[in-house]
């Protein structure tokens, strides 16, 4: 037994650490109203633990100072905490050591099924010295009674032998009235009128929702509101609990059981069967409040309020504010707790106002990358930045850049010949696999007109590898061109390619649809290479072949030809890279890493290894 003390004296300790110490100081000035008062706690925190299972305690005062502890609960073998619980408590708030032994233990039939009835009887272990926290503790202290006569006749007889000189008096009262303050806490006797100053009208118009009956449960009273909604109750003598029905605690609807639970809070609900015809599509009512036994009138008391929480409980049941008495707190309560649902509401149109915001500014945000990828795509990314911040864009000069156009063969005979939806699907199908490689190879795209297509090395960032980045990616154009099908005859179609390397100047033109260009003859040169250029041939200018010269890349000469408005000029046609497989040119990946086969185009085993910089996806051979 000596673990199950120490247990339930632990329990306390950890309840007041987790936050509950000033709740249970509170809850009476001395041990008696403490106990009392524990009901009433536990039907408050199951407000909160739904799922709570608490016993339940009821007191009982001997005539000789001791108490009979009545201890309910439908969890067996608990009981034996309850000495450490109550006596941890009775020691910290109260300072005074109890003895509390068991005196009967029974079982009991209940509505909820068999409850454990333990009865302690609870004696107060003597104290013969103050045990005092500090000079002025306000703790109840209690002392032996023959100690604290034999303590108030030796200050009285003796005088300053016991309290000398030395001291000051004020000390000495105080000594003196601190001693006996747990006995005059003890024997404190209310006074009682001789005769009730309160006629039977007035009381059951300022109770309003009280009522009073018998051991056999007849009505023999009830407060003019609970009349008002159920006029059964003004016929005396009917019995309650054709009425009512006890929704807390779980009891039977007896005097004796009521009595066991004298000091819970009792919630009565209304019999719908029983209600006037109005009332059926309305919610029940519910009253909560306490029971008293009377026992000069062997009649129980029933002080309760109607237990209601907002406005609209209220209309529910076609009642008003003006049926609850002005003293009565559920006034309050309701229009309190109304305050705080507004409020409430406020809040939550908040959080969802918030939300709305929260998943604008989202889409705002996915807006925002959707317009940044288009103007990125029209524009470089370091110009489309300063753009977005207001800055002018200056116009850029670079000494040397590669410039690639191409164009469809016979795209004019195929428009004649095809729907435009054909035309439409065709460039669209080869325009995607041009802006692959454009990626894979770092080159910049710079527009598309009809079937053509041009692209830049070296612009808008100066790089040394510029050549070799569109001359690989003209490979890529050659190679991708054979994917796209020719509407008209079903053949993979033919484009022309032609390169040309030179100074040129790029700059932002236009404010509406602003367009990142490229002026100069360096331009006008690349376009001539593409127009004099031949089918499914990559067509050259001499400085374009001579920045691929010694860069791993096979040319052939095509000699001297006539270039309109440039004279005669020496070209070349770029066959292949020396060094990079096709899937590099495209940038495949060199193995499925899932299935672990090598990809189509494998390098031959006997090959020498490589002497080459590639950048991640290929996009620089060299």
């Amino acid at each position: 037994m000596a673990g199950f003390l120490e247990f339930g004296e632990y329990f306390f300790e950890f309840c007041k650490r987790s936050g509950y110490d000033h709740m249970l100081r509170t809850l009476g000035g001395n041990l008696y109203e403490f106990i009392e008062n524990l009901d009433a706690l536990h039907s408050y925190l199951s407000l909160s633990y739904q799922e709570m299972n608490a016993p339940s305690f009821r007191v009982e005062k001997n005539e000789d100072g001791s108490m009979h502890l009545h201890y309910y609960s439908d969890r067996r073998g608990l009981c034996h905490i309850v000495p450490g619980i109550i006596g941890a408590a009775a020691l910290d708030f109260f300072n005074i050591e109890l003895s509390m032994e068991i005196v009967n233990q029974t079982e009991e039939e209940e509505r909820t099924g068999k409850k454990e009835h333990i009865v302690f009887l609870v004696t107060q272990n003597p104290v013969f010295s103050y045990k005092e926290r500090n000079e002025f503790s306000s703790s109840p202290q209690y002392v032996a009674d023959s100690d604290l006569e034999k303590s108030k006749n030796a200050v009285r007889d003796r005088g300053s032998s016991v309290c000398p000189v030395k001291k000051s008096h004020w000390k000495t009262i105080r000594g003196i009235i601190t001693l006996g303050r747990g006995k005059l806490l003890r024997g404190f006797d209310p006074v009682y009128p001789k005769s009730l100053w309160i006629d039977t009208k007035t009381f059951c118009n300022g109770l309003p929702f009280h009522m009073v009956f018998d051991k056999e449960l007849r009505v023999k009273q009830a407060g003019v509101s609970i009349q008002k909604i159920v006029p059964g109750l003004r016929t005396m003598g009917i019995c309650l609990d054709h009425y009512f029905s006890i929704v807390h605690p779980e009891v039977p609807f007896t005097i004796s059981s009521i009595q066991k639970f004298i000091n819970s809070q009792f919630v009565f609900q209304t019999r719908r069967e029983m209600m006037p015809e109005s009332w059926k599509q309305r919610p029940m009512l519910e009253l909560r409040g306490q029971m008293i036994w009377m026992e000069s009138l062997q009649c129980m008391l029933y002080l309760c309020s109607p237990l209601l929480r907002t406005l609209h409980e209220l209309e529910e049941r076609q009642m008003h504010i003006a049926d609850i008495a002005p003293h009565d707190v559920t006034r309050d309560l309701i229009l309190l707790n109304q305050q705080r649902l507004a409020e409430m509401e406020l809040s939550n149109q908040l959080e969802r106002k918030k939300e709305e915001l929260r998943i604008l500014s989202k889409h705002l945000e996915e807006e925002k990358k959707k317009t940044e990828a288009l103007l990125y795509a029209m524009l470089p990314q370091h110009v489309a930045n300063q753009l977005k911040e207001g800055k002018r864009v200056e116009a850029g000069e670079f000494k040397e850049c590669t410039i690639l156009f191409s164009d469809v063969v016979t795209f004019t005979n195929i428009c004649a010949q095809c729907e435009p939806i054909q035309i439409v699907l065709m460039l669209n199908s080869m325009y995607l696999r041009f802006d692959r490689l454009t990626t894979v190879h770092d080159v910049y795209k710079v527009e598309t007109i009809g079937d053509a297509y041009m692209v830049v090395g070296g612009v808008p960032v100066p790089v040394s590898t510029h050549a070799e980045r569109v001359a690989n990616f003209a490979l890529g154009m050659i190679i991708a061109a054979k994917d796209v099908q020719n509407p008209v005859s079903g053949n993979p179609i033919q484009i022309r390619v032609g390169i040309h390397t030179g100074p040129v100047l790029a700059g932002v033109v236009g404010e509406k649809m602003p367009r990142y260009c490229l002026f100069g003859d360096t331009v006008n040169i690349a376009s001539r290479m593409e127009s004099h250029g031949v089918p499914s041939k990559i067509h050259l200018s001499s400085s374009a072949y001579q920045c691929l010269k010694y860069k791993n890349f096979e040319m052939t000469e095509r000699g001297e030809i006539e270039v309109k408005g440039k004279g005669k000029m020496h070209t070349y046609f770029l066959i292949r890279n020396k060094t990079a497989t096709e899937n590099e040119i495209m940038g495949r990946p060199m193995k499925d890493l899932d299935s672990g086969h090598e990809s189509a185009q494998v390098k031959p085993a006997t090959e020498e290894p490589r002497n080459r910089n590639i950048r991640s996806n290929f996009c620089t051979l060299l």
